[in-house]
């Protein structure tokens, strides 16, 4: 996701240093930090925030089934996310391109759950949807992702549709 913002947003701000405090080694406060922000907006509240912290949050969970539960919260909250809602914060965002990654999240994490068939429906999910994705690093970066979730559940990668041009 670009830097640049349409509108300021206090809750992304926080979020993204949440993250930047995972990805220095701080798991756990970054983990705590994004509970908190997950309370503050609540189960119902902005569909952009719960779904972003969600999907950060999944990432530093200590155990696959927390991971699991984050990701579908992550999930569950896209459903209520509109392009419009997006674009306010930043003006290139589809809601559409956040579900190959969504779907490879929650393919990974229930793959190594152990539940082969709700990962291989997940992973089936990222692969329809992935090229809405431009073939750029994080587009390479999700299609490598669905090609290693393949192979380690026994599986050839189905041919992909070309990347999503704008």
């Amino acid at each position: 996701m670009s830097t640049e913002q349409t509108v300021p947003d206090e809750i992304m701000t926080a979020m993204a240093k949440a993250v930047e405090q995972g990805r220095a080694g701080d798991t756990r406060a970054a983990r705590e930090a994004l509970e908190q922000l997950w309370e503050s907006v609540g189960d119902h509240g902005d569909a952009l925030h719960r779904c972003s912290i969600a999907h950060y949050a999944a990432d530093l969970q200590e155990t696959v089934t927390d991971e699991l539960m984050w990701d579908e919260r992550a999930l569950a909250a896209v459903t209520d996310l509109t392009d419009e809602r997006a674009r306010k914060y930043h003006d290139s965002l589809q809601v559409r391109a956040f579900l190959p990654s969504l779907h490879l999240n929650l393919a990974d994490a229930h793959r190594r759950a152990g539940n082969a068939t709700e990962a291989q429906h997940h992973l089936a999910a990222a692969t329809e949807t992935v090229h809405l994705l431009p073939d750029d690093e994080y587009g390479q970066m999700i299609r490598a992702g669905i090609a290693k979730n393949h192979a380690a559940l026994g599986e050839n990668a189905p041919t992909q549709p070309p990347p999503h041009r704008q």
